[in-house]
């Protein structure tokens, strides 16, 4: 089901993002007494009395600043109140009333979308009284609020509620949804490619290293297919993150990976691989997605009829550890190749879901066994009884012997390599546990 859309909107350091995570129960959006740290619309889904409806946070609203970032910030909002079926309307009641305030409220009142007015900070019950002013508005509903403590959210959450539409709209199932995180460092251009493969300015894009600080997911439909485009903050050694508002965006970024089902490492074709390159990639790899290399950028790249060529080599050169994950060379400005992205993703998530008889999975050990046998170790010697499939996502498997210590990890390695090549594993990692079984079992 496609779920109704709460968005939270108001002038910046209002407290929306602290609101945003009451609701929610978990530190998602960032928080930090700083305007403008939330830039992009976050989603999550948010249940309130068994009534599930996905939670907007939103960039603050300045109205009369021509900054590039300030007025980024504000065509993203007003997407978000396109979007919106309830609006949450946050103000600052400790501040008072203040000039753009009554510019984002006249803004709201075009919308003709159902607005409720929250003053928030009103942490303690004497400080009620510094939302009357606000009735100045003109809003039906005006309900005081602590984000920070929680007071008053939950007659929030209870008008809000109220106001959704009545059923949701019917839609593709979730589980059928294609999950595809795009990570790498900053500005390589994973906003630009995720707007190119919308083909709509879903996300914000500039020349700005570190625009995207929080994951944003976009859900679209390709031939039948569904996908959710997760784009995730540029990520870097975590060594080289120093204040908390990029860290918290690290960290949101892993947990977007976390949850992928497919990750696209983007490169930047001109610019070459680089340490943080490799760092981004073992976040995919540790998460167990499904993983392939885009190298963006490519329209601008000098290249004979052999750089496409030497550029893979270097890349299985520097990832050793993923040779298995296949290379695109694209470009978000002119578009170049950007149709088989897609359809590389469905061939990428069918790979990582993928299971095999536990039959044909020995048929495979066994001739692996006798085509190398099993190494020895002072006389003892591995034996393999049988293997079995355990999970998928990534597909993951046991194997039991008579004893651990004798499994080698170049043997390991040499087993998965067949596994690989029996049942075409490209593309995905594949995790695969060593067990004791007694040999009289």
């Amino acid at each position: 089901m496609t779920l109704p859309v709460v968005a939270v909107v108001g002038r910046a350091n209002v407290g929306k993002s602290t609101l945003f995570n009451r609701i929610i129960g978990q530190r998602l959006a960032i928080v930090e007494d700083v305007p403008g740290v939330t830039r992009d619309r976050l989603y999550t889904k948010a249940d309130w009395n068994g009534r599930a409806f996905l939670l907007m946070d939103t960039g603050g609203i300045e109205l009369n600043e021509a900054d590039e970032m300030v007025n980024l910030i504000r065509v993203q909002v007003e997407l978000a109140i396109d979007e919106a079926d309830v609006i949450v309307f946050l103000v600052d009641g400790r501040a008072g009333l203040t000039h753009t305030d009554r510019q984002v409220a006249t803004l709201l009142r075009k919308s003709h979308k159902p607005v409720l007015l929250a003053v928030n900070k009103l942490d303690h019950p004497t400080h009620q009284a510094l939302a009357y002013e606000f009735y100045e508005l003109g809003f039906h509903e005006v309900i005081g609020v602590s984000a920070e403590h929680g007071n008053g959210t939950g007659d929030l959450l209870d008008e809000v509620v109220a106001r959704l539409p009545d059923t949701a709209v019917p839609a593709d199932d979730d589980d059928d949804a294609i999950r595809v995180a795009l990570i790498g460092r900053p500005n390589v251009g994973k906003s630009s490619l995720i707007n190119a493969l919308v083909g709509k300015e879903r996300v914000m894009v500039s020349n700005v290293a570190g625009t995207t600080r929080d994951a944003i997911d976009t859900e679209l439909v390709v031939d039948g297919q569904a996908y959710v485009l997760v784009d995730t903050a540029g990520l870097r050694r975590r060594g080289k993150v120093y204040e908390n508002i990029e860290k918290y965006s690290v960290l949101r970024a892993v947990r977007a990976i976390e949850r992928a089902d497919v990750a696209f490492v983007i490169l930047d074709g001109h610019e070459g691989i680089t340490e943080q390159d490799k760092k981004v990639a073992g976040y995919a790899l540790d998460a167990g997605c499904a993983v392939a290399f885009l190298v963006n950028k490519w329209d601008i790249v000098d290249k004979d009829d052999k750089t496409a060529h030497r550029f893979v080599e270097l890349l299985q050169d520097e990832f050793p550890f993923m040779r298995w994950a296949p290379v695109q060379f694209v470009s978000a400005l002119t578009k170049q190749r950007l149709h088989r992205i897609l359809p590389l993703a469905k061939d990428l998530a069918n790979t990582h879901a993928m299971r095999v008889s536990t039959g044909t999975l020995n048929s495979v050990v066994q001739d692996a066994i006798a085509a190398v046998p099993p190494p020895t170790d002072k006389g003892r010697k591995l034996k393999i009884f049988y293997a079995t499939q355990v999970d998928v996502k990534p597909p993951t498997f046991v194997v039991f012997v008579n004893n651990r210590e004798l499994m080698h990890f170049s043997y390991e390695r040499y087993l998965e390599n067949q596994l690989r090549k029996a049942f075409g594993f490209d593309g995905t990692p594949i995790r695969l546990y060593v067990r004791e079984r007694a040999s009289s079992e």
